[in-house]
């Protein structure tokens, strides 16, 4: 159950146009509301003009399983800030005020979405400009629950893909799929590094047997080499430990934003950037 051509979204059109290019994405993820909500925001709207063709953004959630130190301490920093779900959705709709065109996708967990209340989330969520969902929480067999009522209301859910996951599991994770597939490059949790470069590209091949969505790879990815790497096999590189490590080092002993802040997430960025579309340069040579 695919979302209709006629109401494709921004990460379909991102995707497609990419594709045209022959370039592979670059996924930004942070935590929102790290380190308090308006440097969140300044970043966030930073990551376009830096080089970022999809932006996840992480929903603090004081329970993070499959998250990894890094991230699960800038869920904390959020939280600590006073961000929840609803600000998160506010700072979507500001950041929507300045651009229309960059795909924002939601991350995290299931309790905060359940708590609202499934219809007014998707209603929210729709109305500040969210293009999809990953809820990492929530396994296909329980896509009655949030995966259909999200496609039906016009949002991308964005399903993992796993090492583990293999072709007999495969097709019940592609199903009620859109956007893109997300392929965690190794087992465990975030931040740690990508271990065999062949065995990421026959996971993405294997994927691809599958369905016709294009493939992200995540996990690992720290330097502008990792991103060439994946993005000479994938469709799309997904970065999230690497920049929340930068945001991390930028900030005071009190974990306050400076006035370098912004700049070291985007410096990032930029290198990453470049790496993904010396990758596809490399592929098509």
């Amino acid at each position: 159950m695919l979302i209709d051509a006629a109401m494709s979204t921004r990460i379909d059109r991102r995707f497609a146009a990419l594709a045209a290019d022959n370039r592979a994405a670059l996924v930004t993820f942070l935590m929102a509301g790290d380190p308090d909500p308006q440097a969140s925001l300044d970043i966030i709207r930073a990551l376009p003009r830096a080089g970022a063709d999809v932006i996840e953004i992480g929903m603090p959630f004081t329970d993070p399983m499959a998250d990894g130190p890094s991230i699960q301490a800038a869920g904390l920093r959020a939280l600590k800030a006073g961000m929840t779900l609803k600000k998160t959705l506010a700072l979507v709709t500001e950041f929507r005020k300045g651009d229309n065109d960059t795909p924002i996708v939601l991350m995290g967990y299931y309790n905060p979405i359940y708590v609202m209340g499934v219809d007014r989330f998707l209603a929210a969520a729709k109305e500040a400009g969210v293009d999809g969902l990953i809820v990492v929480d929530l396994p296909p067999e329980e896509d009655d629950e949030l995966c259909l009522p999200a496609l039906k209301s016009g949002l991308n859910f964005i399903r993992l893909a796993t090492p583990t996951t293999d072709d007999k599991r495969l097709p019940s994770v592609l199903n009620n799929t859109s956007g893109f597939v997300y392929y965690v490059s190794l087992t465990g949790i975030t931040g740690a590094a990508i271990a065999d470069y062949g065995k990421v590209g026959d996971a993405v091949a294997r994927i691809k047997g599958h369905t016709k969505l294009p493939v992200a790879v995540g996990f690992g990815v720290k330097t502008a080499e990792n991103a060439r790497q994946i993005a000479a096999q994938a469709d799309g590189v997904v970065v999230g430990t690497a920049l929340v490590d930068a945001l991390k080092k930028s900030l005071d002993s009190n974990n306050n934003a400076t006035a370098g802040t912004v700049e070291a997430v985007a410096s990032l960025v930029r290198e990453l950037a470049g790496g993904v579309s010396a990758g596809r340069k490399v592929a098509a040579e």
